[in-house]
């Protein structure tokens, strides 16, 4: 089959202004204080990330690691170092729901590296804090890169909290609102409120095993005495750990209720209709007897009608006060 022609058009020339503009390539910043560095860049290309590699002599896989798209959670030791994959959650205004931030770190012996694919928050402030406060960063600097990765982490744990505390008034407002009957709008808000506890605990359900591993392998980048700070973020995995699951339990009863205060209100409405429809039995039937193509005593005269009349409304009375006995109505 002959191919289709191509159309040709004019080439426009491109002029000075229109040229494309080379985006001015981000550094790392780096904070040096007695012997410790810390480096930090949000999101790494290769070229910065090959070059840190090339620096502190990183294990090639360590940076397919960082540049790949996700990671699950992991410890990885070297003799010279440790690389650690954490995830925290952070709200992405493109889907406007929560998602997993990805936390790339490198420890070794006098140096910090920290990685994260987004922006996170509590790290770029406290990176912030150290590089404006001088005797802050002395304090931190000054006990290894152990104790300056749990500040970090401590910062990332404490940021976990104010999001569990928005989850956890929003299942009181759904439950204010069961209260109030807004049947329609709980269903949304559960939907909501069920789809960030999901989000959340997939985030941080595969990443407690990963903080106690980083308990034991970063012992040897903390001073003796400071060992048991990393229990501290452990205990705080496990505290946001005990909140999703009570929320996931509350907004699971919440849903239960909510739905059982719509079926009795479909009941309700239902029974009524019911009761309606049955009360114009007894009416129809006689309205169908008397109205048939025969002869009856009394046809065609005012009596005959107010009898008729007054046995529908017999009838009708009779039907509503049974109902009334059975407390039906």
């Amino acid at each position: 089959m002959p191919s289709l022609p191509r159309i040709k058009r004019p080439r426009r020339l491109r002029s000075r202004a229109e040229e494309p503009v080379a985006l001015a390539r981000r550094e790392p910043a780096e904070l040096p204080a007695n012997g410790l560095t810390w480096i930090h860049l949000d999101a790494p290309d290769h070229e910065a990330a090959t070059e840190l590699a090339e620096r502190f002599g990183w294990h090639p896989l360590d940076v397919e690691d960082v540049l790949s798209k996700r990671q699950r959670p992991k410890v990885d030791e070297y003799p010279d170092y440790l690389f650690a994959v954490l995830h925290f959650p952070f709200y992405d205004k493109a889907v406007q729901r929560l998602n997993a931030a990805e936390l790339d770190v490198f420890l070794g012996n006098g140096y910090l590296v920290t990685l994260p694919n987004v922006e996170l928050l509590p790290v770029s402030r406290l990176f912030r804090r150290c590089s404006d406060d001088a005797e802050l960063r002395e304090n931190l600097f000054a006990k290894g890169s152990g104790y300056l990765l749990y500040h970090v982490l401590d910062d990332l744990f404490d940021y976990c909290f104010p999001i569990l505390d928005k989850i956890g008034h929003k299942l009181d407002s759904i439950e204010d609102d069961i209260d109030e009957e807004r049947f329609e709008e709980i269903v949304r808000d559960i939907s909501k409120a069920k789809q960030e506890i999901i989000s959340y605990r997939k985030i941080i359900k595969p990443q407690r095993p990963t903080l106690r591993l980083l308990e034991r392998r970063a012992e040897r980048f903390l001073p003796e005495a400071l060992e048991l700070y990393f229990d501290d973020i452990v205990d705080a995995s496990e505290r946001i750990w005990d909140l999703l699951d009570n929320y996931k339990e509350v907004v699971e009863a919440l849903e239960a209720t909510n739905e059982s205060a719509i079926s009795h209100r479909q009941n309700d409405v239902l029974r009524l209709l019911t009761l309606i429809s049955v009360t114009m039995l007894p009416l129809t039937l006689i309205t169908g007897i008397f109205g048939m193509n025969v002869l009856y005593p009394g046809e065609g005269t005012h009596t005959a009608f107010w009898v008729i009349l007054v046995a529908m409304v017999v009838a009708l009375a009779g039907m509503v006060g049974f109902f009334r006995y059975k407390r039906w109505i």
